[in-house]
């Protein structure tokens, strides 16, 4: 795992590769941040060369030697790519399997057919949520766009009453359960239980989604009041096949890497016992990569097979999914270097020094730091990946639940406010016919609503549990 392990912050913190105080250091963060920002908004450069060229900027401003900053940047970048970049690859195969063969029609289809009405937000909301857990957050809008425009039409509904409730699922997904890049990232850098952060995030997902989607919808269709454009319904994945996966199988299939992840939360739980079998098998089975990895393989039949794909198309399908993703696992590597940076730097030490004397909470902390990064660089996964580094050290001694909890924090502080400087926002913008102004009173609205109501059920659960 990278970052900093409770055993080595307890008991024998790894030496700082720099001698500055804490001044310093605020200010090499600061202006390390300062230059991802700047590259990436002003200067349009890929957020991978941004966050390369910050992490060198924040050692050498905080006065760590060329070399060693270097040395800090590509083990961040290893270990990151190595914990998380195996999972990305799974997840992104098991959601191109999932489109191409028309899984993801055949559960719209079925979903819609039983749904009309005052019931027609929530099947969206439904329908986004499970199709938006094994795939990334752009290629679920492009999915579900055409079943938005279409529901639209053809019932006489407004178009944000359809489609908030089916971005708000995709965001919630995308921001707070793994295995999306961002949590995951989070995940391996408090080194939290993957099973129980998915648990608690299912948790704080459904009242989340709930209020952001159905029920925001209510009042973005009076604001924004805009019909379907038919000039943006394209040809869906499954019209050109001659037949489709079932409901059942296509369902079981997207949910098996989740079941046995919480079953082995769950036996973990239970048990409690390293050495009973029991927990043994299933800390095999209900590890991410091999929950992952079954569910692909199963997938290869279940969808790929049941929709008629020779072994030719399945390879084929298999190969063209990793292609789209080398840019999210460059980001995300080139984020874990920066991580690595700020904690062998001593960042995390001195922000856990300086909030000790603090009355504000660890969890709305790591919150409000997301909150900050999100708005100067439009980038949910860069606000996680740079929060989770600063605030790691945090997790030191909070139970397996609260660190759990601050992950999903950093997940929804990296939500807040989507606005111009989010490739996000101009792709709801250009799908739904929106002006900028229209796009703010509703897609940016509800992501902030997203991250306030995220927070504050964390910050309600850590009272309790």
């Amino acid at each position: 795992m990278t970052g900093l392990s409770v055993e080595m912050l307890a008991a024998d913190p790894v030496e700082p590769i720099t001698s500055a105080g804490h001044a310093q250091l605020g200010i090499a963060v600061v202006a390390g941040i300062a230059v991802i920002v700047l590259l990436i908004t002003q200067f349009k450069l890929h957020a991978f060369l941004a966050l390369t060229i910050g992490s060198l900027a924040l050692g050498a401003i905080a006065g760590a030697p060329l070399d060693a900053a270097i040395t800090s940047f590509s083990n961040g970048l290893g270990d990151t790519v190595a914990g998380v970049g195996v999972l990305i690859a799974l997840g992104a195969i098991l959601g191109k399997l999932l489109a191409d063969s028309g899984g993801a029609d055949q559960i719209v289809d079925t979903i819609l057919a039983r749904a009309s009405g005052r019931a027609m937000p929530w099947a969206m909301v439904l329908i986004a949520s499970v199709i938006g857990l094994p795939l990334f957050f752009e290629v679920g809008i492009v999915l579900l766009i055409p079943v938005v425009l279409m529901v639209a039409k053809r019932g006489n509904y407004s178009l944000m009453r359809i489609g908030i409730p089916a971005l708000a699922g995709l965001s919630v997904m995308h921001g707070l359960i793994p295995p999306h890049p961002g949590p995951l990232v989070a995940i391996d850098a408090v080194e939290a239980d993957l099973g129980v952060t998915l648990a608690l995030g299912v948790l704080v997902a459904i009242p989340t989604v709930i209020i952001a989607g159905p029920l925001f919808s209510k009042y973005a269709a009076r604001w924004v009041d805009v019909p379907a454009p038919e000039k943006m319904l394209p040809q869906r994945a499954s019209d050109d096949l001659e037949r489709r996966p079932g409901f059942g199988a296509t369902l079981a299939t997207v949910l098996l890497p989740v079941v046995l992840m919480l079953a082995k939360a769950l036996v973990d739980i239970v048990v409690d016992d390293p050495k009973n079998m029991v927990q043994r098998v299933f800390d095999v089975i209900g590890s991410p990569l091999i929950a992952l990895l079954a569910a692909v393989l199963v997938g290869i039949f279940t969808l790929g097979r049941a929709a008629g794909f020779t072994q030719g198309r399945i390879a084929s399908t298999v190969e063209t999914s990793l292609a789209p993703i080398a840019g999210i696992l460059l980001i995300v590597g080139a984020g874990g270097g920066f991580k690595q940076t700020l904690i062998d730097c001593g960042v995390g030490e001195m922000i856990l020094e300086i909030s000790q004397d603090w009355s504000i909470p660890a969890l709305l902390l790591a919150w409000l730091i997301a909150v900050a990064i999100r708005l100067a660089t439009g980038s949910a996964t860069v606000a996680t990946i740079s929060a989770a580094g600063l605030v790691a050290p945090l997790a030191a001694d909070m139970s397996t639940t609260h660190t759990a909890l601050l992950v999903l924090a950093i997940g929804a502080g990296s939500l807040f406010f989507s606005h111009v400087n989010d490739a996000g926002f101009w792709l709801v913008k250009e799908y739904f016919g929106l002006g900028v102004g229209q796009t703010i009173k509703t897609w940016s609205v509800m992501e902030t609503i997203i991250s306030v109501v995220a927070g504050a059920v964390v910050l309600l659960l850590s009272l309790v549990i």
